[in-house]
C-alpha cells in the first residue's frame, strides 16, 4: 500500500488548482499517434484523459494508424509508400487503413471503458461518441504522383461535434473522410487533429508523438527542448527547416501547430508519448514537458534594441520611484540593452527583463523584470522569465538569480530558492549593497 505524505502532496495539489480552475469548461482536442498504441501506452494515455475530463475539460480524440497499417500491409506482402509526408493509399492500402482502423476503434473504447477499483478510471463514466464529422476531397497529383485514396479534410462538422462533446461525451475520430459521393479517403492524424482544432475553435491542440519537442538548436538533437515557442519564431523556424519527409522531422509537427494557431487555436503542443505522464505534466505543471507554440497576436516578445530603451525607461521608472528596482541611468541601460527581453504591444513596452552572464561561474543575474500594472496577472511575466531562462541555457548557464526585496514569493513559486549573498559571484558580490539587505534567489536550470 502506497503511503500519501501531505508535506508533499497537499502542496502539489494546491499548485494545479489554478489549472483546474482556468482549463474547465475548455476544449482540447489530442492527437495521438499510432505508434503510441504500438508501444502499449493506451491504456496509460486513456487514464489520463479520463482525468482531464473528470476536471472538466472537453475532449476530442484523433488516433492515428501509420505503424498498424504498416503492419497489415506487410502480412498481404506490400511495401508502404510514402511522400510529401503523407502516405500513398491505393486500394489494398485503404483496405488495410480500414481494417487498422476498425481494430484501433475497438481498442481504445476497450481502454476509456476500464473501471478497476485503485485505478484513475474507477467512478469514471466517460462516453465516447464518433461518426461521420469530416467531409474530405482527394490530394490528387502532386509533382507527378497519384497519391489516389489519400485525402485532406474539406470541411468538418462543427455544430454536431460540439453538441456532443457540450454533453459530456469524448468525441473519438478516425483519419478517415468521406466525399459527397460516398467515397472514403484516407486522411493523416495530423491534417484531422489540426483542422477539427481549428474548426472548433479548440483552446489547445496537443500532439502525442514520437519526438520529443522542438530542440533549441533543432540541428543539435542533444540540445535542451524549447518549452515555448511564440508563433512568429515558428514561422522562422519552419522556414529554414527542411521540409517534411518523416513524423520524427522537426518540421512535421510544427507545421500543424503553426497552422492550428494561425487558424485561431491560441496554443498548439509537441508532446513524447515516451515520457510516462506527458499530458498531464504539459496541461498541470509550468515549464511543461514538450514544446508548446503561441499565438501572440499583437503582442511580441523579443530582444530589445536601442530604440526600445526609452519605452523600457517609461516601464521602470515608477518601480524605481517607489524602491522596487534600483534606479539604472539611461546611458546604462543604453549601454545593455543587447541584455534586456521586451514584451511589446502595438508599439509599446508592456514588460521586460534583463540578463546579465557570469560565464565563469555558469550563472546569470536577471535584472529588472518589471511588467506595467495596466496588464498584470496575465502571464507575461511568467514569458519573460522563460525567455530570460531560454537565453541563459543558450550561453551555457547552469543557474540565474534575482536580487529582491519585494517580490520574492512570486520567484519562490517559480522554482527559485533563497541564498546567502556570499554565493553570488565574486564580481557580483563586490557590487551587492548590503544596506539594501535585498533577498538572492537562484534557481537551477533543467
Amino acid at each position: 500500500m502506497s503511503l500519501v505524505f501531505p508535506h508533499t502532496f497537499i502542496p502539489w495539489f494546491r499548485a494545479v488548482a489554478p489549472y483546474m480552475h482556468a482549463y474547465r469548461g475548455k476544449t482540447f482536442v489530442v492527437g495521438m499517434t499510432g505508434e503510441l498504441i504500438a508501444a502499449g501506452k493506451l491504456n496509460a494515455y486513456a487514464q489520463d484523459l479520463a482525468i482531464l475530463h473528470a476536471m472538466g475539460i472537453k475532449l476530442v480524440l484523433v488516433h492515428g494508424f501509420r505503424p498498424q497499417v504498416n503492419e497489415q500491409l506487410a502480412a498481404k506482402g506490400k511495401v508502404p509508400r510514402f511522400s510529401h509526408g503523407q502516405r500513398i493509399t491505393d486500394a489494398v492500402a485503404l483496405d488495410c487503413a480500414q481494417e487498422a482502423a476498425g481494430q484501433l476503434r475497438f481498442e481504445i473504447e476497450a481502454a476509456f471503458s476500464q473501471g478497476l477499483p485503485n485505478t484513475p478510471m474507477a467512478n469514471a463514466t466517460l462516453r465516447m461518441v464518433s461518426g461521420n464529422f469530416l467531409t474530405a476531397r482527394p490530394v490528387g497529383i502532386v509533382d507527378g504522383i497519384d497519391f489516389m485514396h489519400s485525402g485532406v479534410v474539406r470541411r468538418v462538422d462543427a455544430l454536431a461535434m460540439r453538441q456532443a462533446i457540450d454533453i459530456g461525451a469524448l468525441v473519438l475520430l478516425s483519419p478517415f473522410g468521406f466525399s459527397p459521393t460516398g467515397e472514403a479517403f484516407n486522411l493523416t492524424m495530423e491534417d484531422v487533429a489540426t483542422s477539427t482544432a481549428i474548426a472548433l475553435r479548440a483552446d489547445k491542440l496537443l500532439f502525442l508523438t514520437e519526438v520529443p519537442g522542438i530542440h533549441e538548436l533543432p540541428e543539435d538533437p542533444a540540445s535542451a527542448i524549447d518549452t515555448e515557442l511564440a508563433l512568429a519564431d515558428a514561422k522562422r523556424l519552419l522556414a529554414r527547416l527542411p521540409g517534411p519527409i518523416q513524423p520524427s522531422d522537426t518540421a512535421f509537427y510544427l507545421q500543424y501547430c503553426v497552422r492550428a494557431c494561425e487558424g485561431g487555436v491560441e496554443r498548439s503542443h509537441i508532446l513524447p508519448f515516451a515520457t510516462d505522464g506527458a499530458l498531464l505534466m504539459e496541461v498541470f505543471t509550468h515549464d511543461g514537458i514538450g514544446t508548446m507554440v503561441v499565438d501572440e497576436k499583437l503582442e511580441s516578445l523579443r530582444e530589445a534594441t536601442a530604440d526600445d530603451v526609452g519605452g523600457i525607461l517609461q516601464l521602470i521608472e515608477p518601480f524605481e520611484r517607489d524602491g522596487t528596482l534600483v534606479r539604472r541611468e539611461r546611458t546604462e541601460i543604453e549601454r545593455d540593452i543587447a541584455n534586456y527581453t521586451v514584451i511589446e504591444h502595438d508599439g509599446v513596452i508592456f514588460g521586460c527583463a534583463a540578463l546579465y552572464p557570469y560565464p565563469e561561474a555558469r550563472i546569470g543575474e536577471m535584472a529588472a523584470l518589471t511588467v506595467s500594472p495596466d496588464v498584470q496577472n496575465q502571464g507575461d511575466g511568467d514569458r519573460i522569465l522563460k525567455r530570460i531562462e531560454q537565453r541563459a541555457r543558450a550561453l551555457g548557464l547552469e543557474n540565474i538569480f534575482v536580487l529582491s526585496t519585494r517580490t520574492m514569493h512570486w520567484f519562490i513559486k517559480r522554482g527559485f530558492s533563497q541564498i546567502d549573498p556570499e554565493r553570488l559571484p565574486e564580481a557580483r558580490k563586490k557590487k551587492y549593497n548590503w544596506d539594501r539587505r535585498s533577498q538572492v534567489l537562484m534557481k537551477k536550470l533543467g
